[in-house]
């Protein structure tokens, strides 16, 4: 999670400028951001499309397994049960391979690949954890590289996946190592997605449990590239695609202006709001770049939840990452208490939870945060339970294994996945 980081992200120097890149970075759109209605508009058939995403949903690469005369037959086999009973024996020919390689970004790579694999995005390295946490560092079409992190329930037989929205991130979190190599570009929707693509193919192969949820607390800042983020979301929300509920889906935010939350209301996910401290200095010593008093960012978060039914759509988050002497006092719990207590008052039917992050401590970075002990995280969500509000502490995952946001881009170890 973008909160919990130890090492600052190197990402590659772009060969062009920024304002370049952010031009181009989302001018196609691939396959995997279109609906089996507007894919089968591009391939001639709705069957077509209808067995593309088949494959797509289970993280295969239909354009790499219709046209390999290498794979064996078992194999083939095997892939093919996962598809409905009535498509398990069609294919997609050479009219339709050659109509979906002609709609698939391959970015500015010098090999002409025109595949989901090896063309919008390559599985760069992999780190897995004693308890089965999994990181995998995808390189993209232009040479720049995100991380996802697969977070596995195994006792409950689910995962989530934490999936990054931008290469680095502009709003420079003093406590968060992806802050600190600033946004180096948003990622397009289709490079949002196929985290998701390399997840489902990755659980499937290690006999992961299957991704369920997906919360939007990886690299980048979302509301940076709300229309990116929200055209990634309706896929993976929509039924025939990658089919997660929309109450599964979190897509968190620092909130740079009031207006963020209300851009991010409209994917209907579960809004969350990385608020780190509500007291304004304090904020501003956590996120320099907040702009706005908490009271008016509260605000803007109030009007966006308002503007949902009342339903699971007004479901809310409010996180912050405990670090110790700074935020994790009982003062800051009451203080937090109070804020939370507003937002449920003048929202209708909102569910708000306090999600508590016990702060993950950064190697290298510029600032010596430390993380609090356990008692101190234990009395801060009694305070707030106390208080009549539902806290939650995250218990950390994957520490051995770097699968906290932003340190598997620095500290890898050139280990290729066999994948």
């Amino acid at each position: 999670v973008d909160e919990n980081v130890h090492d600052v992200v190197i990402a590659k120097e772009a060969a062009s400028s920024e304002a370049a890149s952010s031009s181009a970075e989302t001018s196609n759109i691939g396959p995997l951001s279109m609906t089996v209605e507007e894919l089968a508009d591009v391939l001639g058939g709705f069957g077509r499309a209808q067995l593309a995403w088949d494959c797509y949903s289970i993280g295969v690469d239909p354009q790499l397994f219709f046209s390999s005369e290498q794979q064996e037959d078992d194999e083939v086999a095997m892939i093919q049960q996962l598809f409905p009973s009535k498509r398990r024996t069609q294919t997609l020919g050479p009219d339709a391979l050659q109509r979906l390689a002609s709609i698939t970004p391959s970015g500015n790579n010098n090999n002409n690949t025109c595949c989901i694999e090896g063309g919008v995005a390559t599985l760069s390295d992999i780190r897995r954890s004693s308890d089965r946490t999994t990181k995998l560092l995808l390189q993209l079409a232009d040479g720049f590289e995100v991380e996802t992190v697969i977070i596995p329930r195994m006792e409950e037989g689910r995962s989530t996946l934490c999936i990054s929205s931008q290469v680095g991130c502009r709003q420079g979190c003093t406590f968060c190592a992806t802050g600190q190599m600033g946004k180096l570009r948003s990622l397009s929707s289709d490079e949002i997605l196929v985290q998701m693509f390399f997840a489902r193919k990755l659980c499937r192969l290690e006999q992961l449990p299957p991704v369920t949820n997906v919360v939007f607390m990886g690299m980048g800042e979302p509301a940076d590239n709300a229309d990116q983020v929200i055209a990634a979301s309706r896929i993976l929300t929509k039924r025939g695609l990658f089919q997660l509920s929309a109450s599964k889906v979190t897509i968190s935010t620092v909130a740079p202006t009031p207006e963020s939350f209300r851009a991010l209301a409209a994917a209907e996910c579960v809004l969350a709001w990385s608020v780190h401290a509500v007291n304004d200095t304090l904020r501003r010593r956590l996120v320099p770049t907040t702009k706005y008093s908490m009271k008016e960012l509260r605000q803007g978060m109030i009007d966006a939840l308002l503007s949902r039914p009342k339903n699971f759509k007004r479901t809310a988050m409010l996180e912050v990452a405990l670090i110790q002497d700074v935020n994790d006092g009982l003062q800051e719990a009451d203080d937090l208490a109070e804020f939370a207590r507003y937002i449920m008052e003048q929202v209708p039917g909102c569910k708000l939870i306090v999600n508590l992050i016990p702060y993950n401590e950064v190697f290298g970075g510029g600032v010596a945060y430390r993380q609090p002990s356990n008692e101190r995280v234990v009395a801060f969500q009694k305070q707030l339970w106390n208080s009549g509000i539902h806290a939650h502490v995250r218990t950390t995952r994957g520490d051995d294994e770097s699968a906290a946001c932003g340190q598997l881009a620095t500290s890898k170890k050139k280990k290729k996945s066999q994948l």
